[in-house]
């Protein structure tokens, strides 16, 4: 959720006009019997969790433009005039279905994706991918030709190397297309799943939950009105890699026998585990967002996600790693190289600032070459890794280059040069150079800490208009008003002092 919204806040900043949508897919067996064994009725089991995971939306301050719930009555109309496309195509059939299935991951595997393995429940036979309790099931519903699409689908990624990201999961798709497809079964009889879209025309069958969840992508550009879509197919779809097989084989599959676009780029992030072992509600090792908020604040929890969580390798979470980057990076490295030269006892020169930019591009000094050089080449360096998807990457650069401006503002010493008489021009080079690593910096985290960075632009007296990705160049800011700019200071205020 962070990672998507961060993607999105990125797009913005580039001046792009964006669509974030977020939600809950809320059919299948197993929230159908969840459902039951909370004694509740199916929608009403659905509408708490929904409004939860919509709250900590709000909190974590995500700006999704739509929210979609799978049970929203434009969702069903755009799946039934989606099968009916897969219907009059001919590559809907009815047959035998007999195999394994697994109702916590609503997903069918084959006997090749299966093992034998005991667990507190005894022995039985697990998916090996996901390592859930699978069942042998044996029934008539409806099938997807899948298989005659294997051949389509090797040639699109091999054709689109970036289609798919990181490498690590583009090679899982390809291993397992190049194993050959099988026909997918894409519906349940009514009456062992009722939970769910009924099949047009068939009210004894159940669409499959994962080609309904699926279509959500369609629903919210208007499909169940009108096949002119506006955002579809998205620029990014951002999945867990335990859902790739779904999004990247199934989707595009299904996308292609519908004659409609195939997505542009599925980024696929890897898993939080706690303690190196993954998230359980049973051995206690689960973190409380809301919590976490509530101690560390919305946008140091949202720069540790983005900066600590996994795209191709799992990330592991603990408040004291959130902590420890809260200590090194925000208050060490941002706040107090912010504070440091924004006090009034410097008295930074705003005024000056485009100027002096100008001519160190031109000419600087040899001590502040590297920091100069380094700042010039900061924001291409990590527009594109965060292109890539890979913002963790790209904060490290930037966190690097405060930490190169810190050591260059002790080393020149400020604090002592405001005391020669007459006042050196040297000072507010020096000031210029730290507070234009803080305006760069601060640029390059809007997107992943919203407010916090919009506040430090504010003590810079950044205009709203000079805060997009085109304004991250070295000399680019500070560009005369039609009034002094003036710096406030209180940024220390920004990052409060925690243990």
């Amino acid at each position: 959720m962070v990672l998507s919204d961060t993607i999105k806040r990125f797009a913005d900043l580039n001046g792009k006009t964006t669509k974030l949508s977020s939600g809950t897919d809320e059919h299948g067996l197993k929230i159908q019997q969840a459902a039951d064994a909370a004694n509740e009725a199916p929608i009403d089991f659905c509408t708490k969790f929904s409004n939860k995971f919509r709250n900590l939306a709000i909190v974590a301050n995500t700006s999704a433009t739509d929210f979609i719930r799978t049970t929203d009555a434009e969702h069903h109309k755009a799946v039934c005039k989606f099968w009916q496309r897969l219907v009059d195509g001919g590559f809907i059939y009815k047959g035998e279905h007999s195999g394994w299935y697994a109702v916590s991951d609503e997903a069918y595997y084959t006997s090749t994706q299966v093992e034998e393995r005991v667990d507190d429940k005894g022995r039985g036979m697990f998916a090996i991918e996901s390592g859930k309790r699978v069942e042998w099931v044996s029934e008539v519903n409806y099938k997807f030709r899948m298989s005659v699409f294997g051949e389509r689908l090797l040639k699109w990624i091999e054709d689109n190397p970036s289609v798919i990201y990181p490498e690590v999961r583009r090679n899982e798709v390809l291993g397992w297309l190049r194993m050959g497809l099988e026909d997918l079964s894409v519906s349940r009889p009514r009456n062992r799943q009722q939970w769910g879209v009924p099949v047009p025309g068939d009210p004894d069958h159940t669409i499959y939950v994962w080609v309904d969840a699926l279509i959500n992508y369609l629903t919210v550009d208007g499909f169940a009105k009108s096949d002119a879509l506006s955002f579809f197919p998205p620029n990014v779809q951002v999945v867990g890699k335990d859902i790739v097989r779904f999004h990247a084989v199934y989707w595009p599959a299904l996308l292609m026998a519908a004659n409609l676009p195939l997505p542009r780029r599925i980024l696929a992030h890897a898993h939080w585990t706690m303690g190196a072992q993954k998230m359980s509600k049973s051995i206690g090792n689960v973190a409380d967002p809301i919590m976490d908020i509530e101690r560390f604040g919305v946008d140091a929890l949202r720069y540790f996600i983005v900066r600590n969580g996994g795209i191709a390798d799992d990330g592991d979470y603990s408040a004291d790693e959130v902590l420890v980057r809260y200590k090194k990076d925000l208050v060490g490295q941002l706040a107090n190289l912010a504070a440091r030269c924004l006090s009034e006892r410097l008295g930074a020169d705003l005024n000056v600032f485009s100027r002096i930019g100008r001519e160190q591009l031109d000419h600087a000094e040899p001590g502040d070459m590297a920091l100069r050089d380094m700042l010039v080449a900061l924001p291409g360096r990590v527009h594109v890794l965060f292109e890539q998807g890979e913002f963790g990457r790209g904060l490290s650069l930037v966190f690097d280059a405060l930490a190169v401006a810190n050591k260059h503002v002790t080393e020149n010493e400020p604090w002592l040069l405001v005391k020669q008489t007459p006042m050196p021009e040297r000072l507010q080079v020096v000031l210029f150079y730290s507070l234009e690593a803080v305006r760069l910096a601060s640029i390059m985290l809007l997107p992943v800490m919203p407010a916090k960075a919009a506040r430090l632009l504010d003590h810079l007296d950044l205009t709203d208009n000079e805060r997009l990705w085109t304004d991250a160049r070295f000399g680019a800011g500070w560009q005369p008003l039609n009034r002094p700019r003036q710096s406030t200071p209180g940024v220390a205020q920004l990052f409060p002092k925690l243990e």
